[in-house]
């Protein structure tokens, strides 16, 4: 009997991607484990493996299409077996949500629902109950098109299927041509997270420079004895262990904002995400455990997640976790910068190019290595005291290296 084999739940939190490659064609004789295609997810590209033997009886998905968990990706069977119809999604169909009915009655919103601020206003313009929503959005997050489907009654996947287009297209706007390049599954997951940020969170900014002469001597100095050992010894793991005694000191920035139990929820363990450029877009892998590894140990993780994300096979386990993120921007230039907090945490610590500069020390002008840092912080978690004196604590020990010996 031919098997109808479903894109499965490939890691945590993966909803969907997009079909990149075929790799067998109909009436191809596959074993099991055999590679069927690869699939573009928002965390890395997956290779699909077949789950049995067989002769391949239909591809069900076109490459360049988005496919969600459950859908039918290939029928396998005996060469010459019926295959049951399930249609190939060649050209994307826009499904058109229909107006919304005028506004008949307006309730008041349950408090304790998450949805977006637009979602809850759409709501009460349409008289629905939020409460009765199941959310789409990130961690169920209730989002306007779940409003609208269920103020019309329809299906909220409906409006799931909505596909972009396969590829770049060229058009004209009123000033000129244009290109227009549909989002991969990677940008469209940092779209998603970054807009659910900037409308969740209240974050403030906060920056201030470490003098790191020292540190920086130091860390010189050690560079050949990490190298003999294979590892590129770069200033990140050492700001990290740093961050550990100040997070220690300053606990409610190791922590996350949950808003539909109203609490706080302060994390006693020290995982770190940090983000990784790469021609795909930005990838935050996570190293775990950061105040029990040593300075060389964090260096050489490092450089092994973000081998891991360039070449696109970091696992979804490394991707999550995070209860403090770094984000590292000081080879590309600038001196300050408001980096977006990941959801799910409550601060990230933006790390920028050392430069030397004069400075005036003990009445005199000196060259100094000078680091500046920013730390955007949740303002329902924390006030913005805290996180100066978190930031001041931490320039201490950068610029101490005998109090970072003992203390950090």
């Amino acid at each position: 009997m031919a098997y109808q084999f479903r894109f499965p739940d490939v890691g945590e939190g993966i909803a969907e991607g997009v079909l990149v490659k075929w790799k067998v064609k109909t009436g191809d004789v596959i074993k099991e484990d055999a590679a069927l295609a690869d699939v573009e997810t928002a965390k890395a590209l997956v290779e699909i493996p077949s789950p049995r033997a067989g002769t391949v009886l239909q591809l069900h998905a076109a490459e360049g299409q988005t496919i969600h968990v459950g859908d039918v990706l290939v029928t396998i069977g005996e060469a010459g077996e019926k295959v049951a119809s399930i249609p190939v999604t060649a050209a994307p169909q826009k499904i058109e949500l229909a107006k919304p009915e005028p506004v008949v009655q307006k309730i008041a919103q349950p408090s304790g629902v998450l949805a977006l601020p637009a979602a809850r206003q759409k709501a009460t313009e349409l008289g629905v109950d939020l409460s009765t929503i199941k959310g789409t959005g990130k961690d169920g997050m209730i989002i306007v098109a779940d409003v609208e489907a269920t103020a019309k009654g329809a299906v909220v996947q409906e409006v799931k299927s909505v596909q972009p287009p396969s590829g770049p297209s060229v058009g004209f706007d009123k000033s000129g041509r244009i290109m227009s390049v549909p989002l991969t599954a990677v940008r469209k997951a940092i779209a998603d997270s970054m807009t659910l940020s900037k409308q969740t969170i209240p974050q403030v900014t906060h920056i201030d420079e470490a003098d790191v002469t020292a540190l920086e001597a130091l860390r010189q100095k050690k560079k050949e004895y990490a190298e003999n050992k294979g590892i590129h010894l770069t200033m990140l793991p050492v700001l990290m262990k740093a961050t550990v005694a100040s997070l220690k000191t300053y606990p409610y920035l190791n922590a996350v904002f949950d808003a539909p139990k109203q609490m706080i929820h302060i994390r006693e363990y020290y995982n770190f995400g940090f983000a990784v450029n790469t021609p795909q877009g930005l990838f935050v892998p996570v190293i775990k455990g950061v105040d029990t590894r040593s300075i060389l140990d964090i260096a050489k993780k490092l450089e092994i997640l973000a081998t891991h994300c360039r070449d696109r096979d970091i696992k979804p386990e490394d991707m999550s976790g995070a209860s403090f993120t770094f984000t590292n921007i000081g080879s590309y230039g600038g001196i300050a910068a408001t980096p977006i907090i990941p959801p799910g945490t409550c601060a990230i610590l933006g790390i920028y190019r050392m430069r030397e500069k004069p400075v005036v020390k003990d009445g005199v002008i000196v060259v100094r290595k000078i680091m500046p840092l920013s730390i955007t912080f949740d303002h329902r978690v924390v006030d913005g005291a805290i996180a100066a004196q978190f930031l001041s604590d931490l320039i201490k020990h950068l610029e101490d290296p005998e109090l970072y010996f003992v203390d950090v």
